[in-house]
């Protein structure tokens, strides 16, 4: 038997299942998703449920169940179930689908915080944690930048500058596998049936982290490579795992590009503090690149906003513009799509 509540069950998740037709049936956590089923973990053990004909062909793609989901079931077998019903999701962390310009992935839901896991190798990128750390604040979770193999040599007062226009938005933590110290204040910073996620790239280290937040081995990671230097991530889904203490850990496969899938660009500005700035522009509608009298512009040329921030700034701010624009687009076809079908069948009628 699951006691739910480890896993996050509350009285807000309680009120929305009572607004579901099948409010009547069971409610689990989907806590992986497989090819053609999902593992569900329900008060009477872990389940394998596939989806009602409803779910799979009423929904669209992204709104199918992810990690995290809550989801209602109609069990039907001995440790098999049918999801009938998703609740309401919260705190979605979503990214562009590889290979579209508009589609979005769910990544993981019902998310209280995002651990934004990076080696002090040659994989530490500022601009990446930028393009993480935009998509977690856009759904409203918080960000958490875990710095991991703090055992290498490293330049730590670089590392520090370069993250000095973000520290005030997350917290930082320097980590090692091999200096158990160094896990414990992580491990105090996730609360009692906290939900958080893992997002990095490969190779740095995020399933040896969640083996060693769980004090257990977890996740199976391959040996170190000698030509990189780096552990290769076995896992190729989006895992849940609990941690002793009551946290929720969702392991996610490294991925080589995190496509912005937000057009909240207001999120974005107050960010990289561009708005402590664009208030005192010249012309409302400006848009910081070549407008005459513009006060970003001016805090850049004199060396109140590094150039680099602005330039990722930019380089972000268009990519979320470009994203919106399709999703403005996706809907208007799909509103004359439906006006279309509508019409076709009042015709019909007649």
């Amino acid at each position: 038997m699951n006691n739910l509540s480890l896993y996050g069950w509350n009285d807000s998740l309680f009120q929305l299942k009572q607004t579901s037709q099948y409010k009547h049936l069971f409610h689990g956590r989907v806590s992986a998703v497989n090819k053609t089923n999902y593992e569900v973990i329900a008060e009477s053990g872990v389940l394998l449920c596939e989806l009602s004909g409803n779910v799979l062909y009423g929904r669209s793609s992204f709104e199918l169940p992810c990690t995290g989901d809550w989801i209602i079931f109609q069990p039907f077998d001995d440790g098999k179930g049918i999801i009938v019903d998703i609740l309401p999701r919260k705190h979605t962390l979503y990214r562009r689908k590889s290979g579209t310009v508009s589609d979005r992935q769910a990544i993981a839901s019902h998310i209280d915080k995002a651990f934004i896991v990076q080696s002090l190798d040659a994989n530490f990128s500022v601009r990446r944690t930028e393009r993480f750390m935009f998509q977690v604040l856009e759904e409203d979770i918080q960000p958490v930048l875990i710095l991991t193999k703090s055992d290498l040599e490293f330049n730590r007062h670089l590392v520090d500058e370069s993250l000095k226009h973000i520290l005030d938005r997350m917290p930082v933590f320097f980590t090692s596998i091999l200096f158990p110290e160094t896990i414990l204040p992580v491990r105090k910073f996730v609360s009692h049936g906290e939900s958080i996620v893992f997002v990095g790239s490969s190779g740095v280290g995020k399933s040896s982290l969640i083996n060693a937040l769980c004090e257990r081995t977890v996740f199976s990671t391959s040996e170190i490579s000698k030509s990189s230097g780096k552990g290769k991530h076995t896992s190729t889904r989006r895992e849940m795992e609990l941690m002793n203490g009551g946290g929720i850990l969702i392991d996610t496969p490294g991925v080589r590009e995190f496509g912005l899938a937000s057009d909240n660009p207001d999120v974005l500005a107050d960010m990289f503090d561009i708005s402590d700035f664009s208030g005192s522009c010249r012309f409302k509608n400006c848009t910081h690149v070549e407008e005459p009298w513009c006060a970003v512009i001016e805090a850049v040329n004199s060396g109140l906003l590094e150039p680099e921030v602005y330039s990722s700034y930019l380089k972000l701010r268009k990519e979320s513009w470009h994203f919106s624009v399709s999703e403005y687009e996706k809907r208007k076809k799909a509103k004359s799509f439906a006006k279309i079908s509508n019409e076709a069948k009042r015709m019909k009628k007649r």
